[in-house]
């Protein structure tokens, strides 16, 4: 009973810190990286469709991200879905290439994005604590089926509060690393 509530800890903790990677990727710097289209779905045949599953993404420069829509006929609708995305972006058509020019972010800009960095982050805390809470939660009720001793119990929350730490501390590096890139120019 212990090792698995640690072992679904250990899990949730991954899964809050996976999401909060995929909102750091969201968030736009300034360079092209093709993971920022990640999220964008393409309304396909009437299905939506991950960007990436319906043409290539590549990056040309460093200000610029290409699209090649596997089907020259969806080259519109990629394009429409990348504008309603709000990322901010302006997609150009030439053809059947999508380009995406990556504006520059005003300082402005960097320091609001920067504000959007620390509550994602916060958001990501809290999910880690919450997951916290509720295993030591599922202590103190094995405690009280008289499951396991209160010796396991104290140890157990111990190691539950060394995973916590553990997260809290990549959460905040990701956030530092992600507030460098938006700061540098």
């Amino acid at each position: 009973m212990i090792s698995e509530i640690k072992k679904v800890t250990d899990t949730k903790m991954q899964k809050s810190l996976e999401s909060y990677k995929n909102s750091l990727a969201k968030i736009r710097t300034g360079r092209a990286h093709a993971g920022i289209l990640d999220h964008v779905q393409v309304d396909y045949y009437g299905a939506s469709m991950p960007i990436n599953q319906i043409s290539t993404i590549t990056v040309t420069d460093a200000t610029t991200v290409t699209v090649q829509p596997w089907e020259a006929k969806m080259a519109g609708n990629i394009e429409k879905a990348i504008r309603d995305a709000g990322l901010g972006l302006n997609p150009v058509s030439s053809s059947s290439v999508i380009r995406v020019p990556m504006p520059a972010l005003t300082q402005e800009r960097r320091k609001e994005l920067i504000k959007v960095v620390k509550v994602e982050a916060e958001e990501a805390k809290v999910s880690v604590r919450n997951i916290r809470r509720d295993a030591n939660s599922d202590l103190k009720t094995q405690l009280k089926d008289k499951l396991i001793t209160e010796d396991d119990e104290k140890r157990t929350q111990d190691e539950v509060q060394k995973l916590t730490d553990k997260f809290i501390a990549e959460i905040d590096r990701l956030t530092t690393e992600k507030e460098k890139e938006l700061l540098t120019l």
